[in-house]
Protein backbone atom coordinates (compact mmCIF):
# COMPACT_ATOMS: atom_id res chain seq x y z
CA UNK A 1 0.00 0.00 0.00
CA UNK A 2 1.12 3.51 -0.81
CA UNK A 3 1.02 6.14 1.98
CA UNK A 4 1.36 9.10 -0.42
CA UNK A 5 -1.65 11.27 -1.12
CA UNK A 6 -2.68 11.07 -4.77
CA UNK A 7 -1.93 14.20 -6.80
CA UNK A 8 -5.02 15.86 -8.21
CA UNK A 9 -5.29 18.36 -11.04
CA UNK A 10 -6.10 21.99 -10.31
CA UNK A 11 -9.71 22.73 -9.39
CA UNK A 12 -9.53 26.28 -10.82
CA UNK A 13 -10.72 25.51 -14.37
CA UNK A 14 -13.66 23.51 -13.00
CA UNK A 15 -14.68 26.37 -10.71
CA UNK A 16 -14.34 28.87 -13.57
CA UNK A 17 -16.54 26.83 -15.92
CA UNK A 18 -19.15 26.18 -13.22
CA UNK A 19 -19.35 29.82 -12.14
CA UNK A 20 -19.42 31.01 -15.76
CA UNK A 21 -22.40 28.72 -16.42
CA UNK A 22 -24.17 29.81 -13.20
CA UNK A 23 -23.74 33.53 -14.03
CA UNK A 24 -24.87 33.05 -17.65
CA UNK A 25 -27.85 30.85 -16.62
CA UNK A 26 -29.00 33.72 -14.38
CA UNK A 27 -28.85 36.08 -17.38
CA UNK A 28 -26.01 38.11 -15.89
CA UNK A 29 -22.75 39.22 -17.51
CA UNK A 30 -19.72 37.10 -16.50
CA UNK A 31 -16.49 39.05 -16.03
CA UNK A 32 -13.00 37.74 -15.33
CA UNK A 33 -10.44 39.68 -13.29
CA UNK A 34 -7.05 38.66 -14.66
CA UNK A 35 -3.52 39.21 -13.36
CA UNK A 36 -1.99 40.45 -16.62
CA UNK A 37 1.57 40.13 -15.23
CA UNK A 38 1.40 36.32 -15.29
CA UNK A 39 3.23 34.44 -18.03
CA UNK A 40 1.15 33.38 -21.00
CA UNK A 41 -1.45 36.17 -20.65
CA UNK A 42 -2.19 37.70 -24.07
CA UNK A 43 -4.45 40.75 -23.77
CA UNK A 44 -4.29 44.28 -25.25
CA UNK A 45 -1.79 46.17 -23.10
CA UNK A 46 -3.71 49.46 -23.45
CA UNK A 47 -6.60 47.85 -21.53
CA UNK A 48 -4.40 46.77 -18.57
CA UNK A 49 -4.51 48.92 -15.45
CA UNK A 50 -2.21 48.34 -12.47
CA UNK A 51 -1.32 44.89 -13.79
CA UNK A 52 -4.97 43.80 -13.97
CA UNK A 53 -7.60 43.59 -16.67
CA UNK A 54 -11.32 42.94 -16.43
CA UNK A 55 -12.67 40.89 -19.33
CA UNK A 56 -16.34 40.67 -20.27
CA UNK A 57 -16.75 37.03 -21.34
CA UNK A 58 -20.50 37.08 -21.98
CA UNK A 59 -21.58 35.04 -25.00
CA UNK A 60 -22.68 38.18 -26.86
CA UNK A 61 -19.38 40.00 -26.15
CA UNK A 62 -16.94 37.34 -27.37
CA UNK A 63 -16.62 34.81 -30.14
CA UNK A 64 -15.08 31.35 -30.06
CA UNK A 65 -14.92 31.08 -26.26
CA UNK A 66 -12.93 28.02 -25.16
CA UNK A 67 -12.40 27.20 -21.48
CA UNK A 68 -9.98 24.28 -21.15
CA UNK A 69 -8.18 23.10 -18.02
CA UNK A 70 -5.13 25.19 -18.95
CA UNK A 71 -6.40 28.14 -20.97
CA UNK A 72 -9.30 30.49 -21.64
CA UNK A 73 -9.28 31.64 -25.25
CA UNK A 74 -11.61 33.88 -27.27
CA UNK A 75 -11.82 36.87 -29.60
CA UNK A 76 -13.23 40.21 -28.46
CA UNK A 77 -13.37 43.79 -29.69
CA UNK A 78 -11.29 46.46 -27.97
CA UNK A 79 -11.93 49.97 -29.22
CA UNK A 80 -13.61 48.49 -32.30
CA UNK A 81 -10.65 46.24 -33.18
CA UNK A 82 -10.99 42.46 -32.91
CA UNK A 83 -8.27 40.89 -30.72
CA UNK A 84 -7.35 37.30 -29.87
CA UNK A 85 -7.30 36.83 -26.10
CA UNK A 86 -5.50 34.03 -24.27
CA UNK A 87 -5.53 33.71 -20.48
CA UNK A 88 -4.02 30.75 -18.59
CA UNK A 89 -6.39 29.61 -15.85
CA UNK A 90 -3.70 30.28 -13.22
CA UNK A 91 -3.84 34.00 -14.12
CA UNK A 92 -7.57 34.39 -13.33
CA UNK A 93 -7.97 36.15 -9.97
CA UNK A 94 -11.81 36.21 -9.85
CA UNK A 95 -15.00 35.59 -11.81
CA UNK A 96 -18.15 37.57 -11.04
CA UNK A 97 -21.43 38.89 -12.42
CA UNK A 98 -21.11 42.54 -13.50
CA UNK A 99 -24.64 43.39 -12.40
CA UNK A 100 -24.43 42.09 -8.83
CA UNK A 101 -20.74 41.54 -8.09
CA UNK A 102 -21.57 37.97 -7.02
CA UNK A 103 -18.95 35.40 -7.87
CA UNK A 104 -15.69 34.11 -6.46
CA UNK A 105 -12.17 35.26 -5.79
CA UNK A 106 -10.20 32.16 -6.64
CA UNK A 107 -7.81 30.78 -4.03
CA UNK A 108 -4.08 30.92 -4.62
CA UNK A 109 -2.78 27.63 -5.95
CA UNK A 110 -0.42 25.72 -3.69
CA UNK A 111 1.99 22.82 -4.07
CA UNK A 112 1.48 20.86 -7.28
CA UNK A 113 -1.13 23.32 -8.59
CA UNK A 114 1.31 26.23 -8.40
CA UNK A 115 4.08 24.20 -10.02
CA UNK A 116 1.74 23.26 -12.86
CA UNK A 117 0.65 26.88 -13.27
CA UNK A 118 3.18 29.45 -12.20
CA UNK A 119 4.85 29.92 -8.84
CA UNK A 120 6.29 33.41 -9.26
CA UNK A 121 5.06 36.67 -10.67
CA UNK A 122 6.81 39.30 -12.74
CA UNK A 123 6.42 43.02 -12.65
CA UNK A 124 5.96 44.95 -15.92
CA UNK A 125 9.74 45.57 -16.01
CA UNK A 126 10.36 41.80 -15.82
CA UNK A 127 11.56 41.60 -12.20
CA UNK A 128 10.31 38.60 -10.24
CA UNK A 129 8.26 39.28 -7.14
CA UNK A 130 6.37 37.35 -4.50
CA UNK A 131 2.59 36.97 -4.58
CA UNK A 132 0.73 39.85 -6.26
CA UNK A 133 -0.83 42.49 -4.05
CA UNK A 134 -4.59 42.85 -4.36
CA UNK A 135 -6.12 46.27 -4.11
CA UNK A 136 -9.63 47.25 -3.06
CA UNK A 137 -12.18 47.95 -5.76
CA UNK A 138 -13.81 51.36 -5.26
CA UNK A 139 -17.38 50.97 -4.03
CA UNK A 140 -18.47 54.18 -5.75
CA UNK A 141 -19.08 53.28 -9.41
CA UNK A 142 -18.26 56.81 -10.57
CA UNK A 143 -14.77 56.69 -9.07
CA UNK A 144 -14.12 53.29 -10.63
CA UNK A 145 -14.33 54.53 -14.23
CA UNK A 146 -11.16 55.57 -16.01
CA UNK A 147 -10.99 58.93 -17.72
CA UNK A 148 -8.95 57.67 -20.69
CA UNK A 149 -10.49 58.55 -24.04
CA UNK A 150 -9.27 55.31 -25.66
CA UNK A 151 -10.68 52.99 -23.01
CA UNK A 152 -13.34 50.63 -24.34
CA UNK A 153 -16.92 50.99 -23.18
CA UNK A 154 -18.50 48.05 -21.25
CA UNK A 155 -21.16 47.50 -23.94
CA UNK A 156 -20.16 44.06 -25.20
CA UNK A 157 -16.66 44.78 -26.49
CA UNK A 158 -14.96 42.31 -24.13
CA UNK A 159 -13.99 44.61 -21.27
CA UNK A 160 -15.44 46.65 -18.47
CA UNK A 161 -12.75 48.89 -16.97
CA UNK A 162 -14.89 49.68 -13.94
CA UNK A 163 -14.74 46.19 -12.38
CA UNK A 164 -17.64 45.22 -10.12
CA UNK A 165 -20.33 47.89 -9.94
CA UNK A 166 -20.85 47.50 -6.21
CA UNK A 167 -18.04 46.70 -3.80
CA UNK A 168 -18.04 44.31 -0.88
CA UNK A 169 -19.88 41.39 -2.48
CA UNK A 170 -16.94 39.04 -2.88
CA UNK A 171 -15.56 37.55 0.29
CA UNK A 172 -12.67 35.15 0.78
CA UNK A 173 -14.04 32.09 2.56
CA UNK A 174 -11.51 29.84 4.27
Amino acid sequence: MNDETPVMTSHRPYLLRALYEWIADNEMTPHLLVDATRSGVQVPLHAVSEGRIVLNVAQQAVSGLEMTNELIRFSARFGGVSQSISVPTHAVVAIYARETGQGMVLPEETGEDAAAGESSHATPDGAATGRPALSAVPSDASSAHHSHEDDPEPDGDGTDPSGPRRGGHLRVVK
